[in-house]
């Protein structure tokens, strides 16, 4: 993809450097989901300390901070996670049977996948979320209780992307069941398994996903992604546009379309950052 030159502007108010935002553009444009790339490397103890301070680092709901950290290194323990994992893809696979894709069943193409990288990667982190960490009212989770599931998948996010900008690549396993994550791990009942991850130095970081390349699907087009002011093809018309002037709704629509033809070069030219 290309790049923009990352010294060619000077940061205005709060903005980042232009140093500082190619930087994380290019770990949020690089970063994958590892899971056959990792390499027999052991982790430094503060390259470690490091992504996970950025991920308790995360924005919570009601700076509930609702998450805890498993590390897991051990191999008896990988390897029951692997068996779990093992139990759950199988049961995965049959659910593709009856599908097809290009006369090909879409079972075939499933099994074809490496979907976890559990026993190659050092270590493996399971991030939870602690629902009752403040009480059973938050700040925040009273209209919307899933909040604090939320707010640990962030931490998640944040985890990643510094792994990324370390060099470390992050797989996420999600084909494995919550009892076997609560059994292996001895997670308390009341406490919620978010992700269970691989992490680890990689032999390659892919230029694309690897279900892209393999054919499994393509990346939407964020065009087709975006409406304005209400749901895509929603026949609701609010008292507001009703009370807007002609020009104003045309000029409002000119911006939008401006921004959607900006978003395309961005995708056909790969322009991301």
């Amino acid at each position: 993809m290309s790049k923009s030159d990352p010294s060619s502007s000077k940061p205005q108010g709060g903005e980042f450097s232009a140093l500082d935002k190619h930087g994380l553009y290019k770990a949020i444009y690089e970063r994958r989901d590892v899971r056959a790339q990792f390499i027999d490397t052991t982790i430094p103890d503060e390259v470690l300390a490091r992504v996970l301070m950025a991920a308790h680092h995360a924005p919570s709901v009601g700076f509930m901070q609702p998450w805890n950290f498993i590390v897991v290194k051990s191999s008896p323990v990988k390897q029951q996670i692997l068996n779990a994992f093992q139990g759950a893809n199988e049961e995965a696979a049959q659910l593709f049977k009856a599908e097809k894709s290009n006369n090909e069943s879409r079972e075939q193409s499933y099994r074809a996948l490496k979907l976890e990288g559990i026993i190659e990667a050092p270590i493996n982190l399971c991030i939870t979320c602690d629902r009752d960490r403040v009480g059973p009212v938050a700040l925040g989770r009273t209209a919307q209780p899933e909040m604090d599931l939320y707010s640990s998948v962030c931490a998640v996010q944040n985890l990643w992307l510094a792994a990324r900008s370390e060099g470390l690549g992050v797989g996420w396993v999600s084909i494995i069941h919550k009892e076997a994550l609560h059994n292996i791990l001895g997670i308390p009942e009341n406490i919620v398994p978010i992700a269970y991850l691989c992490m680890g130095y990689t032999s390659q970081f892919l230029d694309q996903p690897e279900l892209a390349t393999k054919g499994w699907r393509q990346r939407l087009p964020l065009d087709e992604l975006i409406s304005f002011d209400r749901w895509k093809d929603s026949e609701h018309t609010s008292t507001t546009e009703l009370q807007t002037d002609n020009n104003k709704e045309e000029a409002g629509t000119d911006d939008q379309q401006n921004l959607l033809e900006l978003i395309k070069d961005m995708q056909k030219n790969q322009t991301f950052y």
